[in-house]
């Protein structure tokens, strides 16, 4: 009965919430402690110290300098237009910085440099539940375009997987990281307001559900966890998705 209770008070949505430019915020004792994303790269560096591994396209990576490097050969990658970029690893915003911040007053005033120094854009900047490390290309590539099931597009980045429509702004991931790509945005949506389209939460849910939790993500959520202070509760427990029809934040109860 007790640890009943402790877990439905470390994931249950708070009872209170705040409106900050646009978004409302959940006063939630699970939002994480406030790191900057300086401070959410060194981290993760130790997070997948021992899951080398890029996120999209699956290469291994060459941890022993200070810069991270993709293995490009291992895995058959291309560089579309940049080499210089795709020779090292980024760490990208799996929801870009772009949808979590610009109706936030600062964003509107100076873009992502102006909120810099807003608090609760920091926190969602540095949240490292939605970082992860891919190759420099993609990640400049991918920009804050939307993610969706592209038709028929071919691939630009050699074996990798990863398909663009520079047109539409949109790409299409990998089937093995949809699930991960799902459960960040709606781990995002729980604890800081950001709102899903309805398209979007169907797509997402449908993802959730064809690419399962893996091993790997279980960990690393854990590891993030400790480090930062909650857990990705869409990871770890498998929850039931609120409000899943609308793509609106969980309510406050």
């Amino acid at each position: 009965m007790l640890t009943s209770a402790v877990s439905a008070s470390v994931y249950s949505v708070a009872s209170l919430a705040f409106v900050l430019g646009g978004f409302v915020y959940a006063a939630d004792p699970q939002v994480p402690n406030p790191l900057s994303f300086s401070q959410a790269k060194k981290h993760l560096q130790t997070v997948y110290k021992d899951h080398p591994t890029s996120f999209y396209c699956g290469c291994s990576i060459d941890q022993s300098a200070k810069k991270w490097r993709p293995e490009l050969a291992d895995c058959g990658y291309q560089a579309r237009k940049n080499l210089n970029r795709a020779q090292r690893i980024e760490w990208e915003h799996v929801m870009p910085a772009w949808a979590f911040g610009h109706q936030l007053q600062c964003w509107q005033q100076g873009g992502r440099k102006a909120c810099r120094k807003d608090p609760k854009f920091k926190q969602m900047e540095g949240d490292m539940h939605n970082l992860v490390p891919a190759i420099g290309e993609v990640n400049g590539d991918r920009s804050n375009y939307r993610f969706t099931m592209l038709a028929g597009e071919e691939r630009k980045y050699g074996v990798c997987d990863f398909e663009i429509d520079f047109k539409a702004k949109a790409v299409e991931p990998p089937m093995a990281v949809r699930g991960d790509i799902a459960r960040s945005y709606f781990y995002m949506r729980d604890t800081y307001g950001v709102r899903l389209s309805k398209k979007e939460t169907q797509l997402f849910t449908a993802w959730d559900k064809q690419d399962p939790v893996d091993a790997w993500e279980l960990t690393k959520s854990q590891r993030v966890s400790q480090k930062q202070g909650n857990p990705n509760p869409y990871v770890e427990r498998g929850l039931p998705r609120p409000n899943e029809k609308s793509g609106s934040p969980a309510p406050a109860r």
